[in-house]
């Protein structure tokens, strides 16, 4: 049974957004797929989405902004991880990201506001059980510390 990433939408308007952190999963080796469903408009669409993946290694990657209930009604229908990403909305100043953060008790979504961020803790998590991708998350680590140390040897000869 393959490990993925099932990127939920809260619209179609997530799209480029999503596929930010599809990106990032890619590059990480991660397998994912994209579905859009609404916790305010489509709760069933949203529960039939949670049945369809019920057996498989999944972690669920919501994309909603503004009154993100589809994070947390995924995590309180689900026992699989649940990571939220709220888009930033320069319309209301990122203000909106509340409704990611202040969520009913028992649900433990977690809420990161980057795409690579997303893709690197589904990575993490998936990597408890897939070896592959232990590899990949530490070649990127390892290579994000190259580039810094690399950084560094540049910016200390301009001195």
């Amino acid at each position: 049974m393959t490990s993925k990433a099932v990127i939920i939408m809260g619209s179609e308007r997530d799209l480029d957004f999503s596929r930010e952190i599809a990106k990032y999963l890619k590059l990480l080796g991660v397998t994912y797929e994209f579905r859009v469903a609404s916790a305010h408009k489509t709760p069933l669409t949203v529960l039939e989405i949670l049945k369809e993946f019920e057996n498989e290694k999944i972690i669920y990657v919501t994309v909603a902004g503004r009154s993100n209930a589809l994070s947390a009604f995924i995590d309180g229908n689900t026992t699989k991880p649940v990571i939220a990403i709220p888009p930033y909305s320069e319309k209301y100043g990122g203000t909106d990201i509340y409704s990611s953060l202040r969520v009913p008790s028992g649900i433990g979504s977690v809420v990161t506001i980057e795409p690579e961020g997303a893709a690197i803790a589904v990575t993490k998590i998936l990597a408890l059980n897939d070896n592959n991708l232990l590899d990949n998350i530490k070649t990127y680590q390892n290579n994000k510390k190259q580039e810094l140390e690399q950084a560094n040897e540049s910016i200390k000869k301009l001195a």
